[in-house]
């Protein structure tokens, strides 16, 4: 079988490493298409691919490059929850123990980062050693030059060396204290004074962003290069981690980035695509519309991320056209004015429509809208003015093809909705809307709500969680595997309903109360209470732990 590195087509010069060299392995917890398509991995993967004192060595589930007999370094790229399994039997694989305090000075230090990290890493915490929070290209360079200094070290010296830099978190070095086995957090706290009680995300500003480093027709988007255009997004929708963990939004430079690195990468294919939460809010958005509709570049096929509602414009339309793109995708949430208004989304219905029309007009044949069940103090008319809008489009456009994909609420970290719980309703209300929908003739696309379940389990875990995922990864991925394991578990750690639907109390101690993100607590307190300022009903007291 032909190796999948042999396809690849490098946009980097790789150094060749010194004698000194620290040998590391960078693995991706999932098959190779899957990871070389994460523009995080590629980039991290190249930037310590270009460092002279480092030997870097990839590994996916299904494909490796020569690796090193006794790696010092061991790095994971977390981007999806349930890849947590494939880093225990890469683990495994290298003959690792799964779990840090099982390590011995023989063993490399397992490290991570990525966005599921970043956010809570504590029901993954107990199988690192190292967890880096926030942007690689503030953190990576740190983290390498810091480990150098005591490469010689023992483990414990080591780990204490790194505990020190801002945004390296050792989670072995912090102690975690609970009312009962199975009660809430009631502490966390450093092991020692000379430890950090807070660490802080690390967050990148400069104005050139991530591109592609490799272009392979290996990846699941065949051929593709990648450029991410903005990073974080300015509307700050009060549930969205994408905004909230990642704030302040920022633009790459159109002349001095986004036109070089293009220029760059439509060498080697003429596949682009444009990165990030809210791409045509770039303010120089058109300028780059401008650059991609010249002659030359007429046969580039252009993909878009989703893009905010009010910025479809026949003209961004017709790029897309051009270059290839049948369909567009916004996300709207809902058709409830009042809905909207809780969760920060600034849109009115008439703006979804004259998006549809500014679709069309553009010669788009497809228009895909991302909508959301069990938004807090969500009620049944809510749902009755989504599908109201739905129809609306329908009839003001017709012919226009409308796909309409669903999620669950899920209350993530360092967002105003942490506190919440999931909506036991909301699995009716996938169905309800289903069933609606299906009769107006409208394609509709609703995500697993067990997957939802899960999700909300593994982004507001504690550490306690560890010894549930090392069950469930033999139980297999579904929810009645993490049911079987919460039960195994009983009186060890809080019950299902707990982590997922419960309404958290303001004062509780969250799991990731040492982690601080982009803005304070009591500013997030400020955006929920502005949401539930809207609420029609007094949200009963938020009632918190067992």
């Amino acid at each position: 079988m032909t190796s999948p590195f042999a396809a690849e087509r490098l946009l980097f010069t790789p150094a060749t490493p010194g004698s000194d060299a620290v040998p590391t392995i960078f693995a991706f917890p999932n098959e190779y298409s899957v990871g070389i398509t994460s523009l995080g991995y590629q980039v991290v993967w190249a930037t310590l691919a270009t460092r002279t004192d480092v030997q870097v060595s990839r590994l996916f589930t299904d494909a490796q490059e020569p690796l090193p007999a006794r790696p010092e370094l061991l790095g994971f790229s977390l981007s999806w929850e349930l890849d947590y399994v494939n880093i225990l039997s890469l683990l495994e694989q290298l003959e690792v123990p799964i779990r840090a305090i099982a390590r011995s000075d023989e063993h490399p230090l397992v490290f991570g980062g990525g966005p599921v990290l970043t956010a809570n890493p504590e029901p993954f915490a107990d199988f690192f050693d190292v967890i880096l929070l926030g942007d690689g290209e503030r953190l990576l360079g740190e983290f390498i030059e810091a480990y150098r200094s005591i490469r010689h070290a023992d483990r414990a010296t080591q780990l204490r060396h790194l505990a020190q830099v801002p945004g390296i978190y050792v989670p072995s070095l912090y102690t975690m204290t609970y009312r009962s086995l199975d009660g809430a957090l009631e502490s966390i706290a450093p092991v020692d004074t000379s430890i950090p009680a807070r660490i802080e995300k690390q967050t990148y500003r400069g104005n050139t962003l991530s591109a592609s480093t490799v272009v392979t027709e290996k990846a699941a988007w065949e051929n593709i290069y990648m450029i991410e255009v903005v990073r974080s997004c300015p509307e700050m929708c009060r549930f969205c981690l994408a905004s909230y963990l990642t704030l302040p939004f920022r633009t790459a430079s159109v002349d001095e980035s986004l036109i070089p690195a293009i220029a760059q990468g439509l060498t080697v294919t003429d596949r682009l695509g444009l990165l990030g939460a809210s791409v045509t809010q770039h303010p120089e958005f058109e300028t780059l519309l401008d650059y991609l509709n010249r002659p030359e570049y007429d046969q580039v096929r252009l993909s878009l991320a989703s893009v905010r509602t009010n910025t479809v414009t026949p003209k961004l339309a017709e790029t897309l056209t051009k270059h290839d793109t049948r369909s567009i995708t916004i996300a709207v949430e809902s058709g409830s004015d009042r809905l909207r208004q809780i969760i920060n989304k600034k849109l009115t219905n008439d703006e979804i429509i004259q998006a549809a029309i500014n679709a069309k007009a553009g010669g788009l044949s497809n228009l895909k809208l991302y909508g959301m069940v069990g938004i807090p103090d969500e009620e049944p008319e809510d749902l009755d003015q989504t599908v109201a809008m739905l129809r609306d489009i329908k009839k003001t456009v017709p012919g226009l093809r409308l796909t309409f994909g669903c999620s669950t609420f899920v209350p993530k970290a360092h967002t105003p909705f942490q506190w919440f719980g999931v909506n036991t309703k909301a699995e009716k209300r996938l169905q309800s809307l289903q069933k609606q929908l299906r009769s107006q003739g409208i394609e509709f696309r609703p995500e697993s709500y067990n997957w939802s379940i899960i999700q909300a389990l593994l982004s507001r875990g504690d550490r306690r969680l560890s010894h549930l995922l090392e069950l469930t990864r033999h139980y297999g991925d579904s929810l009645g595997s993490y049911r079987r394991a919460f039960k195994a578990l009983r009186g060890k750690l809080p019950g299902l309903d707990f982590y997922v639907h419960t309404n958290w109390n303001h004062e509780q101690v969250l799991p990731w109360s040492h982690l601080q993100g982009p803005l304070p607590q009591a500013t997030l307190l400020k955006h929920l209470a502005t949401a539930e300022a809207s609420f029609q009903q007094p949200m009963a007291a938020l009632s918190g732990s067992p």
